[in-house]
């Protein structure tokens, strides 16, 4: 079956080539897909172009974008079996959480379906009688929309719904290790109706990417990913002078005081840092705890770790899955030995279980280290897998300090049961979303994104929609008559 989808056509790639997707539980292939090339990049921007050029999508009006979203979130609705399968086989995670991204999915669209009208623009008093004055929103054009491999069919919702929402067309490109759902998600939009051209798909690597970013006539670029490439994209954007919006991860911290009950907040901890083996941009992998209750905390923490039931994503009684890769992996590897030469002391976890049905995947043991310092690489760098650092503090001005001692900015949390205190600490703390005695939750209808080398611009919410279009003043003279500037 052709996996590419160019100007309202299902096709192969120019070069013939395919990838193995393969099953992180056990390295079997689950699909072959095809491999795009520049040359199929150039095809997909040029009928992305033309549709949007020729105004059929941008100049439909916005409820009837919105109905086409609604329909496919009801057939989201209706696949929603068959799609937590596939993303499953994808990425490794247990089909319950594919199930919750499903679900959560299918929010989103219903949500830009709701918002794309709602958003006319607005009347500026230009102080004369004579002079109708409006700012009004347009569609920004040609977007690029480039999507990491944890989240794949959540990160494209993300960006596909508010985009369509605002009469864009555009190009996708997912993770070359996690294409599936997001073929079955154009599946679903054309089933849904969406004119040829609007919606293009291309498969492949980082090349492919580049290729898309660097496109003349792409007008917008939406990157989630990590800060690496994020920074190769800023770069190549810049050249055309595109906008961009980059998410590009974080080191969230999760600052836990005394007074918390402790069941609660441990038990929210773990969430926060394995769920998804800590694949997750937003993961509390940055424990900062206070010191009345450091030691019985980090003994609490690592007990429950311990008993963390790996396995296959479709196996009831598992918990949490492989990482999505060896490479990855391999990644996470060197991440847990550079904590062991800095001193770290590694409580639990730290390996490769041992179990013989664990063997033929990508697992890796819920890892925690205690007694780490702000200036540990381990406590600075993401490891996106599932390692916890563990940091003390004294102070409430302490524990900000080291909430904010990252380059990152993207979420944190904390706990107490001093209401006062909550509020000071969530309001300093400089990261895009911060939680209170919870972790994780995030709404369609609030911004997403976050400060400093976590990227810029936001998704969802309104901001989310915005980011796909631009404003535009139109002066109206009702009376225009000589200005008589000059007088020659």
């Amino acid at each position: 079956m052709a996996t590419l989808f160019i100007g309202g056509t299902w096709r192969t790639g120019s070069s013939s080539e395919q990838r193995e997707v393969v099953n992180p539980f056990d390295q079997s292939v689950v699909a072959k897909v095809d491999e795009a090339t520049v040359e199929d990049v150039a095809a997909a921007v040029g009928a992305a172009r033309a549709a949007f050029d020729a105004g059929e999508w941008s100049g439909t009006p916005a409820a009837e974008r919105g109905a086409l979203l609604r329909r496919v979130a009801d057939l989201l609705v209706r696949d929603r079996e068959d799609i937590a399968r596939l993303e499953t086989l994808d990425t490794g995670k247990t089909v319950r959480e594919s199930r919750q991204d499903v679900d959560d999915v299918a929010s989103v669209f219903r949500y830009y379906a709701d918002l794309a009208d709602e958003d006319p623009g607005r009347l500026v008093d230009a102080g004369r009688p004579d002079v109708v004055s409006r700012v009004v929103y347009e569609p920004v054009g040609v977007c690029a929309l480039i999507t990491p491999w944890n989240y794949p069919l959540l990160q494209v919702s993300w960006k596909v719904a508010p985009a369509l929402a605002a009469g864009t067309t555009i190009v996708v490109k997912p993770s070359e290790v996690t294409p599936l759902t997001t073929v079955r998600l154009t599946e679903l939009l054309e089933e849904a109706g969406v004119p040829a051209g609007v919606v293009n798909l291309v498969l492949g690597g980082g090349e492919v990417g580049a290729a898309m970013v660097e496109h003349p006539d792409v007008d917008m670029v939406s990157f989630t990913g990590g800060l690496g490439t994020g920074r190769s994209v800023l770069r190549a954007a810049a050249e055309t002078v595109k906008k961009v919006t980059v998410e590009l991860g974080g080191k969230n911290p999760n600052i836990v005081f005394a007074d918390v009950d402790l069941e609660t907040a441990v038990d929210n901890a773990l969430t926060a840092v394995f769920l998804h083996s800590g694949q997750v941009c937003s993961a509390g992998t940055r424990l900062i705890v206070q010191d009345e209750i450091h030691d019985e905390f980090v003994a609490a923490v690592a007990g429950r770790a311990e008993r963390i039931r790996l396995g296959n994503g479709f196996d009831p009684a598992a918990e949490s899955g492989p990482l999505v890769s060896e490479q990855h992996r391999a990644r996470v590897e060197e991440y847990v030995a550079t904590g062991v030469r800095e001193g770290a002391r590694l409580v639990t976890g730290g390996r490769r279980p041992g179990e013989p049905e664990l063997a033929g995947g990508f697992f890796y043991l819920p890892t925690v280290f205690a007694d780490c310092r702000r200036d540990m690489r381990i406590v600075q760098e993401e490891s996106f897998g599932p390692v916890l650092t563990v940091e003390r503090f004294t102070t409430e001005e302490e524990a900000i300090a080291l909430g904010n001692d990252t380059h990152y900015g993207l979420a944190g949390a904390v706990w107490t049961a001093d209401t006062p205190r909550a509020e000071r600490v969530a309001r300093a703390l400089r990261h895009g979303t911060v939680w209170i005695n919870d972790f994780g939750p995030y709404l369609p209808q609030a911004e997403w994104g976050g400060y400093g080398r976590s990227g810029n611009g936001r998704e969802l919410g309104p901001s989310g929609l915005a980011e796909y279009r631009e404003a535009k003043h139109i002066w109206h003279n009702t009376a225009p008559a000589p200005a008589r500037w000059f007088t020659g």
